[in-house]
């Protein structure tokens, strides 16, 4: 069963968001808080699922909390939006928001956004990815995938045997289905963090393990570079200047 928490100031619209997740029995209810600061401890000990995030008071500390969560948890959990403006939308997509709900905040709105969670989010347990063209059917392990790059409306999957495998999907229809691990960083472009070895702001590039493929990324993208750059130095034994 996956789990959510509730950051939001406003106590009316905390109730009436929970009243409608909680309809839904694939989704269970952590806890909810007022502030970024008493929702991390909780994200950071036991990661939810799920984060409804109000954006309209936490917008100027919202990259430092999303860092420190990228920098010291194993799993990222899927954050959706909620603001009383539009303008906050643009900035909730660029910092890879899962979803974005204007408020105030319509049944059909949230069921719908949850919907979407419940039916993109791909199972923990899952290690292959189907690919279907007419009557053919072609199974890809995950963990064998090095990027995938857009090729106008279809998508390049490119292997670590150095096989390339076409798909008649957009790259963004991948964008919402793939593990937290593939992170766009491109228009044209999907990574498996994994399989990076080195990541060259001064030349907007990453370097894949193993491979002399060097991937662009570009400053609409930045935060996602900013993430994966935490999260390997993280997981680096020294890191030497």
């Amino acid at each position: 069963m996956k789990n959510y928490i509730i950051i939001e100031k406003d106590v009316k619209a905390t109730k009436c968001l929970r009243t409608i997740v909680d309809s839904f029995d694939e989704i269970k209810f952590l806890g909810s808080f007022k502030n970024l600061e008493e929702a991390l401890i909780l994200i950071l000990k036991n990661t939810p699922d799920i984060v409804f995030l109000d954006i309209d008071d936490t917008i100027d500390n919202l990259p430092e909390f999303l860092l420190d969560i990228n920098q010291h948890s194993k799993n990222l959990p899927v954050f959706i939006g909620l603001s009383s403006s539009e303008e906050y939308a643009y900035k909730a997509y660029r910092y890879d928001f899962f979803d974005y709900l204007l408020k105030p905040l319509t049944e059909l709105a949230v069921s719908r956004s949850v919907l979407k969670y419940i039916k993109r989010k791909p199972s923990e347990t899952c290690e292959t990815i189907c690919l279907k063209s007419n009557k053919d059917y072609q199974y890809l392990n995950i963990d064998d995938i090095l990027f995938l790059k857009a090729d106008n409306n279809t998508t390049d999957f490119h292997m670590r045997d150095g096989s390339v495998i076409g798909a008649y999907k957009t790259l963004k229809t991948f964008e919402d289905t793939l593990p937290q691990n593939f992170l766009r960083i491109h228009k044209s472009y999907i990574i498996n963090s994994k399989f990076i070895s080195r990541i060259h702001y001064g030349k907007a590039v990453c370097i894949i393990k193993n491979h002399s493929f060097k991937i662009p990324f570009t400053k609409t993208f930045i935060h996602n570079i900013d993430f994966i750059n935490a999260s390997l130095s993280n997981k680096a034994f020294i890191t030497l200047n």
